[in-house]
């Protein structure tokens, strides 16, 4: 069963808490902490394989979850991390968290990370100074990356092909390669996309064929707008018109529009456009509907082709190769020059700045909350529950953060209430 969208709930593993503990050994007088770090949790980790073309095994297990990292222990042991869980994708999956792409898998064996595991939290050992010799701190592990996604599948091939249902799309893919699709004289009898491999002459081409287009296809009529995403990644679109047509150009003119209503960028794909079913025609009305598809499409990269006949395939075929080849010489140029988009402008911080980026904000009720990537951090990662000297490392924290000045600029007193992420606490201990 061919299914290409899915979604599914991940959850990275979470970091195993830092362990408190001290040296309890026969003729060791005050013996030292020895608390153990936790370890790091469990990454999910997506690749990419050409094994797979179809997303169905995501209806049947949507959550995907890592292991934790286990908790540190005596002796300076620290927690193992946990095992990541690496998850097979066909080649084309598009991952998608509130709509928006993080990770396109288009390469065999292509690995991302798609959540990370939570680090392990430090134990006592860690905070041992010549100052503090006895410290009974130890920080929690953080919990992992966990959101719901969206996945996708965009077939990878080198010609898409488009057209009305019953534009002779099947016929012409069963023809040239060793697909099998359902073929029959109606409408929409392809329910599902179709690849085959086409050869020809010293090479090969690979052809999707994907249910066919009809009006308003691209706002959700007929089949099309479930289908389109998979001739988005195509090189070269072969755009396939029943040549018993009565209007060649109005035909021509539909389903570009449909393509360009779904994307801009895809109605500028290079095209080849072919006449099907010519078997049954004299060469002089050939000639007038070419003429009539040359003029609407604007281009001669027009063939009339019978798939029944075998006529005009391998003419149709060394078009599209051609086609194919130049787009990917555009393309090789294109990245060997670095100048390719990236589509995404990325601001980094440095470890300074990273440290001054938090805001501060009074709420209605007299307290404070503090925000920021690094203070939050600290925040998750302590344990309120374990002991005030724990609380007092993340006021200490605060004061070289400056953030401890600027409450007090804002009139927060020792008794005054802040709340970072989920916690909350006193400014001055109580």
């Amino acid at each position: 069963m061919f299914v290409d969208t899915a979604k599914v709930t991940i959850q990275a593993g979470k970091g195993g808490n830092g362990a408190v503990s001290f040296r309890h050994e026969i003729y060791v007088d005050k013996g030292g902490p020895d608390g153990g770090d936790g370890g790091r949790g469990g990454d999910v980790i997506f690749k990419a394989t050409k094994n797979l073309n179809t997303l169905i095994d995501f209806r049947f297990n949507p959550e995907l979850k890592a292991t934790p990292g286990q908790n540190g222990a005596k002796r300076n042991k620290r927690g193992r991390s946990g095992e990541p869980l690496i998850v097979s994708v066909p080649m084309g999956t598009v991952v998608k968290r509130d709509g928006q792409p993080i990770a396109d898998l288009t390469e065999d064996n292509q690995e991302v990370v798609i959540a990370k595991g939570g680090d392990g939290g430090f134990g006592n050992a860690h905070f041992k100074s010549s100052t503090r010799q006895a410290p009974k701190i130890a920080e929690l592990g953080e919990a992992g990356g966990q959101f719901d996604a969206e996945l996708e599948l965009k077939l990878l091939a080198d010609v898409g092909l488009v057209g009305f249902p019953n534009a002779g799309k099947s016929t012409f893919l069963s023809v040239v390669s060793n697909a099998r699709p359902e073929i029959a004289d109606y409408a929409f009898t392809t329910l599902t996309p179709n690849l085959g491999v086409a050869d020809i002459d010293d090479g090969s081409l690979l052809i999707a064929d994907i249910p066919g287009l009809i009006e308003g296809a691209s706002q959700g009529k007929g089949l099309g707008d479930a289908f389109l995403r998979h001739v988005e990644r195509t090189s070269v679109l072969l755009h396939l018109i029943d040549a018993y047509s009565n209007d060649i150009a109005k035909d021509y003119a539909v389903i570009r529009k449909e393509l360009a209503d779904y994307s801009p960028e895809l109605a500028t794909r290079p095209e080849v456009v072919a006449l099907t079913k010519t078997e049954g025609l004299d060469e002089e009305l050939i000639a007038m509907q070419l003429d009539a598809a040359k003029a609407a499409a604007g281009h001669d990269s027009v063939v009339a082709i019978s798939s029944a006949a075998r006529k005009g395939i391998k003419e149709l075929l060394r078009q599209l190769k051609s086609q194919v080849e130049s787009v990917r010489q555009k393309e090789r140029e294109l990245a060997e020059s670095g100048d390719e988009p990236s589509g995404i402008e990325r601001i980094t911080l440095s470890s300074e700045e990273l440290s001054k980026a938090w805001t501060i904000a009074k709420l209605d009720d007299g307290s404070y909350r503090v925000s920021g990537q690094r203070i939050e951090k600290f925040a998750r990662r302590t344990n309120f529950e374990g002991g005030y000297q724990n609380v007092n490392r993340l006021r200490d924290i605060m004061k070289k953060m400056a953030i401890t000045y600027e409450l007090r600029r804002q009139g927060a007193v020792g008794d005054s209430v802040i709340h970072i992420g989920d916690d909350q606490f006193t400014l001055v201990e109580q």
